[in-house]
């Protein structure tokens, strides 16, 4: 990790300091208010994707000249270019930063940020401070992208520039996977509400002394860092205080102290951190810079780049005396001398040790003949001062081996984190271990047609009801989110800790269920049997309503068992709320029906799909249980368990008189007769939002009026199936993989 960098956990991923506020928080248009804004060119669901629609970037990757690529990676490191000289003669260093930088933005609680679409490339990424000179990574690497074109994405080529950049230097690596396609578009992601950047005296978000803690699901510490400030909190330099901060933060990204540890230590074996002027010194961020400039920040003088006068994160220096080979001097160093407080020419922080001796001075960057001293950030010395911390380091510093393991193992993880299972990894250098953070799922076995006939059949003769089936089988599916591609139905975790015990899951009701199902099974796996079951429940349903549909879920699922199972992180994964089961464990900061959108979002639903799913749920009681009314809340219908459009037809009806139930907080509503006065329905937010917004009334509509039930049914089924089959990365990809 370079000290550009400047740098864990549940909880309500929705809360923050008081008060409703956007789950979008600031938006690049916040930001870059004069930026062009092309959103106009995507209404009506234009794409911006510039690929066909049958172009499958598996099969392109599968095509690509591997050895040939890296072989070029590799003659890349050392061939310094004039306008952007590298230091040392060696831009390892500078791609294994990029590589960090575009997958450390992955979080837990919510799975999104991280390497797997290229965002790097874009507002507000592009522009962060703690990613300042990484525009001139990427233009280095143009030529290489040019080359090589579809076959290779910008997201995989990121990943892998920074392990040739590390096997090139002497650095142990784990092995890498492929198959991270590009988007086109900024991704919508909530980064925080501060008004200012980190480099502009923005606050920590961690006050301890004013009660305030690091707001999920965020796990940088601060507007525009990958992780923490390298200074300390605020640019104090307290190495306790940091080390809080880190631990928060690196928890937050799946990470645990042992790989906290390797991962700093790994990541500063290599390059230098740049500091030698004051930042006022240099231009802006490549987002709000002029035409002329073409994408470029920050520093674009000739002059003072060819001097090597170059600021990023204010520190001035290099870790060790080899700076572009790997070893141990990191921690030799760290523990050999005494360390004093110290300014860099920037006024940035920082800790030099004590009366070094030459050979342990490094090479300036840009004239081997000379020597400076080596330093240390805050958060280095935190992996000193702290002592959780100390006792790993020390570990390290006694046992190269074991150092060598747990940086490429925590490299590896940090960088394919938000792929998702291991069975969407391509590639030649696709390590045969599986790892269990990478969700492992045993191989299922296809049942044949007339099992799966049987099997609905027993089923829909258990005594469960279409209610009980159709819940059952959301509580397993709908973990899935496509933003890290964890959870879903595959291995049937909701039967295992913590899935099973999550109050939205209500566990005693799923207990029953699943009890009953594995009795009815066969040879069929749970996993299976519950997505069947919910299968077969709404084609009863439909059947009941007077319409016979088929519901074509896949099958050939695996169990998984506890020993797959990582239980502490499946934590995140937990509802705080469910707009599509009407849940809600507490009042948040942000509105229940943008919780619905973020869900739907991390389903990969579009706003018809999440409106038909929301109203089908709701006929067939598909809802959690009230506190006080039960089963009934958002159940606009007399005909519960029947597929039918009533929650929209009823929704819609100008007979019901709409008021807020007072004591709810603006949650709970009473839907009474016009002409007697006599309640009718109670509804939340997520109800009501389908009536009062004017696109998603829209589309209720379309499935409430005359003829608007096979539209609804269809687009209903459509997305139930897809929900279903979310996390089958396994049938789509098994071509791929012999």
């Amino acid at each position: 990790m370079d000290a550009e960098t400047g740098s864990i956990s549940g909880g309500c991923p929705f809360t923050g300091d008081g008060g409703v506020r956007s789950l979008l928080g600031r938006t690049n248009r916040d930001w870059w208010p004069d930026a062009l804004n092309l959103e106009i060119l995507t209404q009506q669901g234009k794409s911006a994707d510039p690929m066909d629609e049958d172009f499958d970037y598996s099969e392109a990757f599968n095509t690509v000249d591997y050895a040939g690529l890296k072989a070029d990676l590799t003659a890349l490191m050392t061939d310094s270019q004039p306008w952007w000289p590298a230091d040392y003669g060696n831009y390892g260093p500078f791609f294994i930063r990029m590589a960090w930088h575009a997958a450390g933005t992955y979080r837990t609680g919510d799975g999104r940020g991280g390497s797997s679409s290229g965002q790097q490339r874009f507002a507000p990424l592009n522009s962060w401070p703690d990613n300042g000179n990484l525009d001139k990574a990427r233009r280095l690497l143009w030529p290489i992208k040019q080359k090589y074109g579809k076959n290779i994405s910008w997201a995989d080529l990121f990943i892998l520039t920074g392990n040739v950049a590390i096997e090139s230097m002497g650095g142990p690596v784990f092995g890498f996977g492929g198959g991270r396609a590009d988007v086109y578009e900024p991704e919508t992601v909530y980064w925080g509400t501060e008004e200012l950047w980190v480099d502009q005296g923005v606050e920590t978000r961690i006050q301890p002394d004013a009660g305030k803690a690091l707001e999920n699901p965020l796990a940088a510490i601060q507007m525009g860092l990958i992780y923490v400030n390298p200074e300390g909190p605020g640019g104090n330099p307290d190495p306790l205080q940091s080390a809080r901060d880190m631990r928060s933060t690196f928890e937050r990204m799946a990470m645990n102290d042992e790989e906290t540890v390797a991962l700093t230590a790994g990541g500063h074996a290599f390059g230098k951190a740049h500091g030698a002027k004051p930042a006022d010194t240099f231009g802006g961020a490549p987002e709000s810079e002029n035409l002329a400039l073409q994408g470029f920040g920050w520093l674009n003088d000739e002059q003072e780049i060819a001097s090597g006068n170059i600021t990023t994160s204010g520190i001035e220096g290099a870790w060790t005396p080899n700076p572009t080979q790997w070893g141990g001097d990191y921690f030799r160093l760290l523990f050999k001398y005494d360390f004093e407080l110290v300014e860099s020419p920037a006024g940035a922080k920082q800790w030099q040790p004590i009366n070094p001796d030459p050979e342990d001075m490094a090479p300036d960057a840009r004239d081997p003949s000379k020597k400076v001293p080596t330093m240390m950030t805050t958060a280095d010395m935190a992996l000193k001062m702290d002592p959780e911390y100390r006792k790993i380091s020390e570990r390290f510093l006694n046992d190269q081996a074991a150092l060598d393991d747990a940086f490429a193992r925590a490299w590896f993880k940090l960088c394919h984190r938000d792929m998702g299972p291991k069975v969407r990894y391509l590639g030649p250098e696709v390590p045969a271990e599986d790892l269990i953070w990478q969700d492992p799922v045993p191989a299922g076995t296809t049942p044949s047609d007339s099992d799966v006939a049987a099997f609905k059949s027993a089923v829909l003769d258990s005594g469960l009801t279409v209610s009980q089936l159709v819940k059952t089988a959301w509580a397993s599916a709908s973990t899935f989110r496509n933003s890290d591609m964890r959870g879903g139905a595959n291995g049937a975790r909701v039967r295992l800790a913590p899935q099973k015990d999550w109050e939205a899951n209500e566990p005693a009701q799923l207990a029953k269920v699943l009890s009953r199902l594995d009795e009815i099974r066969g040879d069929l796996s749970m996993a299976d049997a519950i997505v069947l079951a919910g299968a077969a429940a709404i084609e009863k349903a439909a059947r009941d309503g007077g319409h016979k549909v088929s519901v074509n879920v896949t099958t050939g699922r695996g169990d998984a068992g506890d020993e797959h199972t990582d239980a502490e992180s499946f934590e995140p994964l937990e509802p705080f709320a469910d707009g599509f089961r009407n849940y809600l464990r507490t009042k948040a900061s942000v509105k229940t029906e943008d919780m619905l959108v973020d869900k739907a979002n991390l389903l990969g639903l579009s706003i018809p799909e999440m409106t038909a799913l929301v109203g089908g749920m709701r006929v067939l009681g598909a809802v959690n249980a009230h506190p006080t009314h039960g089963d009934k809340v958002g159940v606009f219908t007399d005909r519960v368990g029947t597929l039918t459009n009533d929650f929209f037809v009823n929704l819609l009806d100008m007979g019901t008189k709409w008021t807020v139930v007072d004591e709810s907080g603006d949650e709970e509503f009473v839907g009474t007769d016009r002409a007697s006065g006599a309640e009718k329905y109670r509804a939340t937010r997520t109800d009501l939002v389908f009536g009062s917004n004017s696109q998603l009334r829209a589309i209720a509509e379309v499935f409430a009026e005359n003829g608007g039930e096979e539209k609804f049914l269809s687009t209903f089924i459509r997305a139930w199936t897809k929900v279903m089959d979310a996390d089958r990365f396994d049938v789509s990809y098994a071509k791929y993989h012999g």
